[in-house]
């Protein structure tokens, strides 16, 4: 396998979409670093695991040669990114985004290699614009194509406003890649309109166009909606090691293999033997150490992580657990959630709901290690959860869709 066909198997990796791979090949035996963009509007001060998948991506063509250009979106982040929502984004205020901005600088650094890595604001070129230059610049655009992304149609559609302002965005994103003269830029597959738009100005202005990678949106603990702190299904990379240990170990096994996927650093050809091992009976709790391990030692230490492998351990297994643990897979709707009481009883664990109630209050039941007495708890679809009631009663419990 020559190096280009190396290189091409490693950008692949986990990638959504390259637009357009031939133009990648192109640049890549040139063989001259590439100046890879991603763009970050500094909409909330910490990273999770989500964020890293193109931090990660970054990271890879960063050990390919390549120069990482991180652009923190100062400008940008006051007009307010307009994808995928349904109403008017409100923009921040120029405190909100520096102050956000400094958190970003302080966590990229845990993924990216500083000495190949440039950070960039884009207040630095757009802060200049007169208001000339930004009608020069929507004079290459026209309504018609904007109306043709998603989220601006289907709010056109229903009669919800759209703000002149939204429309610039995308032109403003699309000219950071004009003004930095990027040769691929990566993005969410979410970001697949703006970062096309990014292709064409490039061409307005006399430059190759740059190639897109886009990344999957990772899932989040649930294994069913994007990972967000706002829906509390996050691991963030300044959760301590042993809240970020805890969190890995509690994602469901299929899920497992997509994090090893998009958040690993490890070969696919490790992953892959990984896999092997399991599908011939190896635990996937062990395999999952793994995973828990190399991401705590990323943002941790190598010690850290350590530790919180051999604390998880004796709190689960040195004595604590039989051999031979019952798995029971529950079916709920998908998106939908089931009480703990619920879980308990329709797991045989206890005979009723009201028992489930009684067990809880005792402070008997241990959900992945953890002693929970409240009733409020839920599980969702796609979880996989050790689940005790005293010492004698345990199962493995997964909450699975029938399709």
């Amino acid at each position: 396998m020559s190096s280009i066909d190396e290189a091409l198997a490693q950008i692949r990796r986990g990638a959504e979409e390259i637009i357009p791979e031939e133009l990648l090949v192109e640049k890549l035996k040139r063989g001259k670093p590439l100046k890879v963009k991603a763009g970050f509007d500094p909409t909330a001060p910490d990273l999770h695991l989500g964020h890293t998948v193109l931090l990660n991506k970054m990271r890879q063509l960063q050990d390919l040669g390549h120069e990482a250009l991180f652009l923190i979106g100062d400008f940008t982040g006051m007009i307010g990114d307009p994808t995928g929502k349904s109403v008017t984004r409100p923009p921040l205020t120029r405190e909100q985004v520096v102050e956000n901005a400094a958190s970003y600088q302080a966590q990229i650094y845990k993924v990216l290699d500083p000495e190949k890595t440039r950070v960039l604001f884009n207040s630095e070129w757009l802060g200049q614009m007169t208001a000339a230059d930004m009608v020069q610049l929507a004079a290459k655009h026209t309504v018609a194509r904007m109306l043709e992304r998603e989220d601006f149609s289907k709010r056109y559609k229903d009669g919800q406003p759209i703000a002149i302002h939204e429309f610039l965005y995308p032109l403003v994103q699309g000219y950071d890649s004009v003004a930095m003269q990027a040769d691929i830029e990566l993005g969410g597959t979410d970001q697949k309109f703006n970062l096309l738009v990014g292709r064409e100005l490039q061409r307005h202005y006399g430059q190759e166009p740059q190639v897109i990678l886009t990344m999957p949106i990772l899932e989040g603990l649930d294994g069913v909606q994007k990972m967000s702190k706002s829906l509390n299904n996050y691991v963030g990379i300044s959760d301590s090691p042993a809240d970020m240990f805890g969190k890995v170990m509690s994602i469901s096994d299929d899920l497992m293999w997509r994090y090893f996927e998009l958040l690993s650093f490890r070969t696919m050809s490790d992953v892959r033997t990984l896999r092997k091992a399991v599908d011939d009976g190896r635990n996937p709790r062990d395999v999952k150490f793994e995973l828990a391990m190399e991401l705590v030692a990323r943002f941790h230490t190598q010690a850290a992580a350590i530790a919180e492998r051999d604390a998880f351990i004796a709190r689960f297994q040195k004595g604590a657990l039989p051999e031979e643990i019952p798995e029971v897979e529950l079916v709920i709707n998908r998106g939908e959630s089931l009480g703990i009481a619920n879980v308990l009883r329709d797991a045989g664990l206890t005979a009723s709901t009201s028992e489930s109630i009684r067990m809880l209050n005792q402070g008997a039941v241990r959900l992945d290690g953890e002693r929970v007495t409240s009733r409020e708890i839920a599980l969702t679809h796609g979880s996989d959860h050790l689940i005790q009631v005293g010492k004698r009663r345990i199962a493995r419990v997964r909450l699975k869709t029938d399709n």
